[in-house]
């Protein structure tokens, strides 16, 4: 008996509903749903907790190849997690570029580093695209953590790949824009996020 058959089984042995199981191991119905269904397996402190609820044990519930596999899939979700906090901190650490002295500034016939704030030489559509790019990064950055904190995958994959691509695109827009300190900064960042994204599908 697999792992979905032998849940439900044990569920209605115990004249339980899916809300009430879902409300007894604080997850969703449509966890259950996915569970009972042999969609998908519980992580492991949910597991923990079915064991708990019904008096048996998880060699019970799992057999020895089902509970490998969980244990395998938790270690790569975690790893994505890990690697999802990595790319939100890189993406909200693009607020620096507000504040720190990193464009250019001729004065005198010298060119002296300024923050983008003390920056009166830029033109008005440099300085936005300046100012627009860090803010589009850091509600990128949020996203991601959102959509960590749900679980869903999906909604992460789409926002790193379009962090590394606004952050391609931005490094253009800098080099153009002749300000090499913010470039090489944003290229450290972009490369950071190569990287991961590079291990990130080797693991999926």
């Amino acid at each position: 008996m697999e792992f979905n058959e032998k849940l439900q089984l044990l569920r209605k042995q115990n004249n339980m509903t899916q809300e009430q199981l879902a409300e007894k191991l604080y997850v969703s119905r449509t966890a259950v749903s996915k569970w009972e269904s042999g969609k998908g397996y519980p992580n492991i402190e949910s597991l923990k907790s079915i064991s708990r609820l019904f008096s048996v044990t998880i060699d019970d519930l799992l057999s020895g190849e089902e509970l490998i596999s969980l244990a395998a899939d938790e270690n790569l979700a975690n790893i994505n997690k890990f690697y999802t906090l990595i790319y939100a901190i890189l993406d909200l650490m693009m607020l620096v570029f507000l504040f720190l002295p990193l464009y250019g500034q001729e004065k005198e016939g010298m060119i002296r580093m300024v923050s983008l704030f003390s920056n009166p030489d830029a033109n008005a559509l440099t300085w936005t695209i300046y100012f627009i790019f860090p803010i589009l990064m850091a509600i990128m950055g949020i996203v991601q953590l959102i959509a960590s904190y749900f679980s869903y995958e999906k909604g992460t994959r789409i926002m790193r790949n379009c962090s590394v691509f606004l952050q391609a695109f931005s490094i253009i827009v800098f080099t153009a824009t002749r300000q090499p300190y913010a470039t090489v900064l944003l290229f450290l960042f972009f490369m950071i996020k190569v990287i991961l994204l590079i291990k990130s599908s080797k693991l999926n």
